[in-house]
């Protein structure tokens, strides 16, 4: 081969962006959760230096932020996959509702044991997710609209429901009834207890006068939002699955036309936003030992919100879970920082408004680079 063959053949492997070499902050700026993990540096930089000594990273502090941001994470992460295959789900805080009262009332009222309620509430719930999936993909009807109709169908049979059973739009009295169940301490449990108790003898975390910890456990809500996080981005990232739902929402039609199944990627993930939702749901009930009928009220837009600051676009086919808990982490910590540092809770909302706006103008700016990049 020439010396001239051999220049042009680099110069075409320069030119070709394959096998080009692309340095590393370039690579990490085309990251989806690239956003949110400078977000939350600089919210937890922020909060240090405002309410480091207001008891926020104390123990109990941290383990109050940690639980809010892991209730938005759970319903965050199934969000973030329907997100990626290109459609919204926004039935889901009224599914909050309506899968705690599917628990509650045959629990309190027909004498079911609270293992059999929560399993019917799974089951129920993910019934109803099968059929938001199921319209839309069989109609063609733009998933919003679809999700926006059984977001007022749930929550007016979650009212309607309870009033006629029961009378009442908050049920409580769950506590008693699950003190020996098996399933319940999975959602309303605490995890390492042991663990904490010896973080107290050795003086590492503060403890009551009667020796007791100041923070018993993990809360489940955190090991659910840990477990779902794991195995969701496995999916996404190792499976043929994550895959499947990348396509999906890049071009469905072009994934349709390679032998990609969208329309039962697409129910699937439905039903995972409603398994989600469920989860939520019973960390709260046993929690709290009630269920209440305008429980989640506006948590379908906070974790569109979480998605949306962790680095997913609204068109589908670009984003990760990780991403969608770091969004879910900024939430929590911003809204729990806020009541530590004494500012008037009222900004909480303006604040998630400018970080929506500015995920959006970052992601769109990001989304141009590599689509440019590509041409």
């Amino acid at each position: 081969m020439s010396d001239s063959v051999q220049a042009v053949d680099v110069a075409a492997q320069k030119k070709d962006e394959r096998i080009r070499s692309v340095p590393a902050w370039k690579k990490l700026l085309h990251r989806p959760e690239f956003g949110s993990l400078s977000g939350a540096i600089l919210v937890f930089v922020f909060f240090i230096l405002t309410a480091g000594d207001s008891g926020m990273f104390a123990a109990d502090g941290v383990v109050n932020w940690v639980t809010v941001s892991a209730q938005l994470g759970v319903i965050a992460i199934g969000a973030c996959l329907l997100m990626i295959a290109g459609e919204f789900d926004l039935s889901i805080g009224s599914m909050i509702g309506f899968a705690g009262m599917m628990m509650t009332i045959p629990a309190v009222y027909w004498g079911w044991p609270i293992w059999a309620a929560i399993i019917f509430a799974f089951i129920g719930a993910m019934f109803i997710g099968y059929l938001n999936g199921y319209v839309v993909v069989k109609t063609g009807l733009p998933s919003f609209i679809v999700t926006l109709a059984f977001l007022f169908i749930l929550r007016g049979l979650t009212i309607a429901l309870s009033i006629l059973f029961t009378n009442r739009t908050i049920v409580g009295g769950v506590k008693k009834f699950s003190e020996n169940d098996w399933l319940a301490p999975l959602f309303g449990g605490t995890f390492g207890n042991g663990f904490f108790v010896w973080l107290a003898n050795m003086g590492i975390i503060d403890s009551y006068k009667d020796g007791s910890p100041i923070v018993e456990g993990i809360p489940m809500v955190v090991i659910w939002c840990l477990l779902l996080a794991a195995v969701s981005s496995w999916i996404l990232l190792r499976t043929s699955y994550g895959n499947w739902i990348y396509a999906v929402g890049g071009d469905d039609k072009a994934a349709r036309n390679v032998g990609v199944p969208v329309d039962k990627v697409k129910i699937s993930l439905f039903m995972f936003t409603a398994f989600t939702a469920t989860v939520y749901a019973a960390c709260q009930v046993f929690e709290f030992g009630s269920a209440a009928a305008d429980r989640g009220v506006l948590k379908e837009f906070e974790a569109i919100i979480a998605v949306v600051i962790g680095g997913a676009l609204l068109t589908g086919g670009y984003g990760t879970v990780i991403g969608a808990c770091l969004g879910a982490l900024i939430f929590g910590v911003v809204q729990m920082g806020i009541f530590f540092t004494g500012i008037d809770s009222d900004w909480f909302r303006v604040f998630l408004g400018v970080m929506l706006l500015a995920a959006v103008l970052f992601n769109n700016y990001i989304r141009k680079r590599v689509t440019e990049a590509r041409h």
